[in-house]
């Protein structure tokens, strides 16, 4: 890339309209690092500009990039992999404006720091809510393009040239008048000498040539050659394997335990008792397991041991009838919905659901008298170290955290319950200890989605358009617990997305939320979090009024997204990509969903085959999307492709349900995954989007669950408002 592009200049308009766009103070810092190369320690915005007003100490180095004198490019990772190609597609920023190869930069994982590595979106050090790389889009692109602009001018300097007249290429700068080039590495102590550049000028959509292209996974081949290192993997010198029961009943405690026959199986080397737990501690796993069952166990279930799901989805649907926070209200819905020429009202529930990740959730510790290393996978290391740090009642800066690749998050990893567990064995054990949760213990004691009870109602005109929406719904607020200042006058914006601001032409909408948390049952952030549940609802619904109206569903849709034009191009596009409206087989249906979540927007249409005895089979998923510019298709194809696996999945099996305050689903027998055979073919079309991206880790899974009920109701005329799909229902009468 020529240099003349990058000098300093007005800022392109893509740029000046952007939320991300940084002052330099703000941006950057620039140090000559140890053995004499360049660091750039980069800068991100907080939620709360105007916090930077007031200090800017606030705003502190969220990644570096350091350029040493061998010219190893390495690029200290915020955010995780767990599978969502974060690792590939980040890199991606840097190379591109730092004009090298994505196989020259490396990668390291981020230590645990608040202050430095807080996700400019979410406030705090985690990875989740799909906005990696919507967090990290422009700082890090501009990150690179500083850099490489440093190492130019270097060149230019050292060479007594003019700096138009040289050109970074593949980590070189080059002179092509003379033919002289120069390393970054060689460049790279001039350049930590450097003045920081006023404004940088990043390269336009038209101009890049790593962004938007297919790239490998940089993971890959160590997860194919098995060197990849997750938290399960990690094994320090002399560690021990620890396996767990705790209470059945949450908020139980442990009465009393007999250890006799564990103790003689082979290989067990202790038990830990804690207040509601037990775990056996052995050379290895199997061992372990053997002692968990050989232990006799006696529990005092506590209050909860009358608990069951009927009464809590009971207690949900009487909250509905009470008013509740007020999330949207536009227009005037109680004129509209009484001058309507009909009213269509619904109710809709929810279950509970586990995240029943592949790798069972795992940390390994060792707790000594000064210190304490823990090694795991997560999504919110700096929360995993405060939480251990306060268990094992250390100073925060006597944890130290190893960070590693993740077998499944989907927002069980930003917890850090499993963490604090472990460290409370292990401060009961001699060296390090790694305790693994059984599948069963995982199922059993997750922190679960939220289970809803909607009650939605609609006014439509005598052609059928919708002139009111009223949507009323109760389930419990994970944010209010997880990050309380995001949670404001009984409203989060994890609860009511996909439930406000819809994409249509809706004139009168009024939206509430009453908070209930359900007793004894601790919730969590689930793959694709509000929108899981809201999707569900709101496509569910437009399909019942454009029933009511007698309209296609796709056409009834249409109609109403004049305001809303990437949404309308996306629903077309699917429609049209599925042969939305052609002949299918009996008891075969279509069914259609759209959604603008994750600053991203997406429609799918499923084709769904009922067999006479009531079972789903999801044929074909078409989906399209405009998810802003693309960085990688690869990625967002098998994002998608992940997502719909995920969300069928809970729409035919996913429940999680509570007699006698115990959770009735242990394995995957009990709580079944989609399997191979049942799998769909899965058609992803992506829309050339010049905005900038949104999120493509969950999308796809909220969007899937109202395609296939709306299907089922195209193949079999019952409408299924509560999940998930029951085969007798849907089994045809003898």
């Amino acid at each position: 890339m020529a240099l003349n592009h990058a000098t300093s200049r007005p800022a392109d308009p893509e740029q000046a309209g952007s939320v991300y766009q940084l002052s330099r103070r703000r941006f950057l810092q620039v140090a000559a690092a140890a053995g004499g190369g360049l660091m750039l320690s980069l800068r991100l915005p907080c939620a709360d500009n105007a916090a930077e007003a007031a200090d800017s100490s606030e705003f502190v180095p969220n990644a570096f990039i350091r350029i040493g004198g061998d010219g190893r490019i390495i690029l200290t990772m915020p955010y995780v992999e767990m599978g969502q190609g974060t690792y590939t597609a980040i890199p991606m920023l840097i190379a591109e404006e730092l004009e090298v190869g994505l196989h020259q930069i490396t990668l390291e994982h981020a230590p645990p720091d608040e202050r430095l590595y807080a996700n400019p979106l979410l406030g705090v050090q985690a990875t989740g809510n799909s906005n990696a790389i919507r967090a990290a889009w422009q700082p890090l692109r501009q990150a690179g393009a500083t850099a490489r602009l440093m190492l130019v001018e270097a060149a230019a300097r050292r060479w007594g040239v003019d700096l138009a007249s040289c050109q970074a290429q593949a980590g070189e700068v080059h002179h092509s008048p003379t033919g002289r080039r120069n390393t970054y590495g060689e460049l790279a102590a001039d350049a930590a000498r450097m003045p920081v550049p006023e404004n940088v000028v990043l390269k336009r959509p038209g101009e890049f040539r790593l962004i938007g292209t297919p790239a490998k996974r940089l993971d890959t081949p160590a997860k194919v050659n098995g060197t990849a290192v997750y938290g399960i993997d990690a094994r320090p010198p002399g560690v021990r394997i620890a396996t767990l029961a705790q209470s059945p009943v949450f908020g139980g405690r442990l009465k009393s335990v007999d250890d006799t026959a564990a103790m003689a199986v082979a290989g067990v080397r202790q038990i830990v008792r804690l207040d509601d737990a037990v775990a056996v501690v052995a050379d290895h796993m199997g061992a372990a397991k053997k002692g968990l069952a050989a232990l006799s166990i006696e529990w005092d279930d506590g209050p909860h041991a009358a608990l069951d799901t009927d009464a809590i989805m009971a207690e949900l649907e009487r909250a509905t009838l009470r008013s509740g926070a007020v999330a949207q209200d536009t227009g005037d819905v109680t004129q509209a919905m009484a001058s309507a020429a009909s009213r269509i009202e619904a109710s809709y529930q929810l279950p509970f659901l586990a995240h029943a990740t592949m790798e069972p959730m795992n940390c390994t510790v060792d707790v000594r008298p000064d210190g304490c290393e823990i090694w795991v996978g997560t999504q919110a290391l700096a929360r995993v170290q405060a939480a251990a740090a306060s268990t094992a009642g250390l100073p925060l800066d006597k944890v130290v955290v190893h960070n590693h690749l993740i077998g499944g998050g989907f927002g069980r990893r930003l917890e850090a319950d499993g963490v604090a567990r472990a460290v409370q064995i292990a401060r009961q054990v001699a060296g390090p200890v790694k305790v693994v949760w059984t599948r069963e213990e995982d199922i059993q004691h997750d922190m679960y989605r939220p289970a809803w009870f909607d009650r939605i109602s609609a006014g439509l005109d005598g052609k059928g358009r919708p002139v009111a929406w009223n949507n009323r719904f109760a389930g419990s607020s994970v944010i209010a617990r997880w990050l309380p200042p995001a949670f404001n006058n009984g409203l989060d914006p994890d609860t009511t997305e996909g439930a406000i601001d819809l994409a249509y032409d809706l004139p009168n909408v009024h939206v509430e939320y009453v908070r209930v948390e359900p007793p004894g049952i601790p919730t969590a952030f689930w793959r694709s979090v509000g929108p899981s549940h809201n999707v569900f609802v709101t496509e569910s619904f437009m399909d019942e009024l454009a029933a009511a109206a007698g309209q296609d569903p796709v056409a009834y849709r249409l109609a109403l997204l004049d305001r809303a034009p990437r949404a309308k191009a996306v629903l077309a596009l699917a429609a049209d990509k599925a042969d939305w409206g052609q002949p299918l087989p009996d008891r075969t249906g279509r069914g259609v969903s759209l959604q603008s979540v994750f600053a991203t927007y997406l429609a799918q249409v499923a084709e769904v085959e009922v067999s006479k005895d009531g079972e789903v089979r999801v044929r074909r998923v078409v989906c399209a999307v405009d998810c802003g510019i693309v960085v990688n298709p690869d990625t967002v194809r098998a994002q998608i492709q992940s997502a719909v696996i995920f969300g069928i999945t809970a729409a035919l099996h996913g429940a999680i349900t509570l007699k006698d305050g115990r959770v009735e689903q242990a394995n995957f027998d009990t709580y079944e995954m989609l399997r191979m055979n049942e799998a769909p073919m899965i058609d992803v079309h992506i829309i050339q989007s010049a905005e900038p991206p949104g999120g493509m880790g969950e999308a796809g899974t909220s969007a899937i669950v109202p395609a296939v009920t709306n299907a089922i109701h195209a193949a079999t005329g019952k409408r299924l408002r509560r999940l998930p799909v029951d085969p007798a229902v849907l089994k045809q009468p003898a």
